[in-house]
């Protein structure tokens, strides 16, 4: 469970679908959010990842459903929102984590490779977003995105998931604007290195951790709890006025990333 930092049941009687909620980052947000107080939809395309997640929160007194979609398939997605309300009367949190990744040279990318990302990132966000209004309209809501700050710079060998990304910052912008009059407030989370993720185990070399760790002003990699205690705050009423902001959660990296002299000079 995350470390207890908030008051007890700040969420409570709230109800979140988390998409990408068996594994890495999202994962962790869904534990966060249950821990203070909301019911959880876990959405993922296969059930294998979402049920251990699931049984997770249970064993520490949440509440949590799974239920297995592919986001790039809006009529998934509104079964999954359907099967939301369905179970838990209501849908007032939605947090959009579903993503794909992998290192590509740009001359080496195909156009499946980069739609296909583009497709989970992007598409599904947008796919969830659209899905849910309906339900979030009812009594004001949250819609929460998960971004990166790969787009924040050119990032080598990253273009489909800056590209996407990219389109994922504009998307929280807009609806924020757009949807703000409805009461659903959009926002989003850019997450830097986070260092208990499969991501960055699977993405940064390791002769490379080093060297990208000594370039964090803060002196650390990121943690998932550091993303989920964020998480909490902007989907609870002590965020009410934040609308439309991506917030970068990387210890100072992206803005020293691109620095002709290193820390350590």
């Amino acid at each position: 469970m995350t470390e207890k930092i908030f008051v007890d049941n700040l969420l409570s009687g709230r109800v979140a679908l988390v998409t990408g909620g068996g594994t890495g980052i999202t994962a962790g947000v869904a534990r966060a959010l249950a821990g203070a107080g909301a019911r959880v939809v876990l959405v993922s395309r296969k059930m294998e990842h979402l049920e251990p997640a699931a049984e997770v929160i249970r064993r520490d007194g949440g509440d949590a459903l799974p239920f297995a979609a592919d986001v790039r398939s809006f009529e998934d997605v509104e079964r999954a929102v359907a099967a939301t309300v369905a179970h838990y009367g209501k849908l007032d949190i939605v947090v959009n984590g579903a993503a794909g990744n992998f290192l590509c040279p740009a001359e080496e990318l195909s156009a499946n490779g980069f739609g296909t990302v583009v497709d989970i990132d992007l598409k599904g966000t947008f796919n969830v977003c659209r899905a849910a209004f309906g339900e979030l309209k009812r009594g004001g809501g949250s819609i929460l995105n998960i971004s990166a700050t790969l787009q924040l710079l050119g990032t080598p060998l990253q273009l489909h998931a800056s590209a996407a990304k990219a389109g994922v910052d504009a998307l929280t912008r807009n609806l924020a604007v757009e949807w703000g009059g409805h009461g659903i407030r959009t926002n989003a989370i850019a997450p830097g290195p986070i260092e208990d993720t499969e991501g960055i185990k699977r993405l940064l070399p390791e002769p490379l951790k080093e060297k990208l760790r000594r370039r964090i002003p803060v002196g650390r990699f990121g943690r998932v709890a550091d993303v989920a205690h964020l998480a909490v705050f902007l989907c609870s009423d002590a965020a009410s006025f934040v609308n439309g902001a991506v917030i970068v959660v990387d210890g100072g990296h992206w803005l020293n990333a691109n620095r002709l002299l290193s820390p350590e000079g």
